[in-house]
């Protein structure tokens, strides 16, 4: 049984000139090829056409063709010979029928939707053969040095590589993925905007950012919370905050406060605080001992990576203490990159506020969430 995949993506530069076009279809057809996807990218020069071709079965190939069957091989000298440059062909799936408008949506909804999404995004938009994400100024894959490149930095030092062993990349496609990088800007610059978190248990929360008119609902969640929470996350013996200590909470002078809300109620609040170094950011999380164990927290630095992104930041740091074990896994389990020490009999986690190498849905069973330390509010 002949195992030579039957449907094939060719890519030929063109002069841009009436016919040229046709003279391709017309020796396509003499194959009995069926030209399933057309399109037509403008450079310099001329044109590039791509186009996904099926090749007839080896028992139907046009009687009058002198072809015993259709290679790739031939289809590519078919071309050359009417004046196509720089040729390339590479087996075709059903993703290469889809029009270029409708996958550059579908590559941004699936990496606002999933970070994970963006190797097969940035493949997807560039035909690429293989996509790597790295960190910038890392070492580099040997295996992919080969053929045609492309890369770019995205805002959280992320390094995206693009390879294709069989046609350069086009200026139409890298303003594809162009694009999709100010998409993937705006998303992180909105992240602050209320936005909704269901828990395991299927109860609703919103996740907004905190105003001053919340001072009564965050005394009242300090209220609430067992003296063990609130010393795991201000690591000191406190029952009620001063009410200067409660405005601070909620107007940062140099961060941001967000707050976990069921209906009137808060429920769980977390913050992000500028530090002397511009590449790091502070973080902190409080949530009520009867919301503990049902996501809120990871979902909290979950977003709160996502402002640190969008603000330019790289690292995420956290104080915990040396008992405080379950915020150590709390943290873990939002599979953003970390590492640990231990500074002053205190646990110092840093997390990287890069695309998460796992993604975990918020609302998930992770654990009791605890806090991050940041002294005296």
């Amino acid at each position: 049984m002949d195992s030579t995949p039957r449907t094939w993506r060719l890519r030929t530069e063109l002069d841009d000139r009436p016919g040229a076009l046709a003279r391709i279809a017309t020796r396509l057809a003499a194959f009995d090829c069926n030209i399933l996807a057309l399109t037509v990218q403008p450079v310099p020069g001329g044109v590039i056409d791509e186009l996904v071709v099926r090749l007839p079965d080896t028992d139907s190939t046009a009687p009058d063709s002198g072809v015993d069957g259709v290679t790739p091989g031939r289809l590519v000298a078919a071309i050359r010979a009417e004046g196509g440059r720089s040729v390339g062909i590479s087996p075709a799936d059903v993703r290469h029928l889809v029009d270029p408008a409708t996958a550059a949506l579908r590559a941004g909804t699936g990496v606002i939707t999933d970070p994970h999404a963006m190797p097969e995004a940035v493949r997807a938009l560039l035909g690429a053969d293989s996509v790597t994400v790295s960190r910038a100024g890392g070492d580099s894959d040997p295996d992919e040095q080969g053929g045609h490149r492309v890369s770019f930095v995205l805002a959280d030092g992320t390094l995206v590589a693009a390879r294709r062993g069989w046609a350069a990349f086009t200026e139409v496609e890298l303003a594809r993925v162009a694009a999709l990088r100010q998409v993937l800007t705006a998303a992180d610059a909105s992240a602050g905007g209320p936005t909704a978190l269901v828990t395991a248990d299927g109860a609703g929360l919103v996740v907004r950012p905190a105003t001053p008119s919340d001072l009564p609902a965050i005394d009242d969640l300090h209220a609430r919370c067992s003296a063990q929470t609130l010393f795991s996350r201000y690591h000191a013996g406190v029952r009620g905050l001063p009410r200067r200590w409660l405005h601070r909470l909620l107007s940062p002078p140099r961060g941001t406060t967000l707050l976990a809300t069921c209906g009137a109620e808060v429920v769980a609040m977390a913050q992000l605080i500028r530090t002397a170094d511009p590449r790091e950011v502070e973080i902190s999380v409080l949530v009520e001992d009867r919301w503990q164990r049902r996501g809120v927290g990871t979902a909290l630095i979950h977003r709160l990576a996502v402002l640190a992104r969008a603000g330019g930041h790289a690292n995420l740091i956290a104080w915990c203490l040396r008992s405080e074990t379950v915020f150590a896994r709390t943290v873990a389990r939002t599979g953003l990159p970390l590492s640990t020490r231990t500074e002053d009999g205190m646990v110092r986690i840093e997390l990287r506020a890069a695309m998460p190498t796992r993604a975990e849905p918020a609302g998930v069973p992770l654990g009791r969430t605890g806090s991050g330390h940041q002294g005296t509010p």
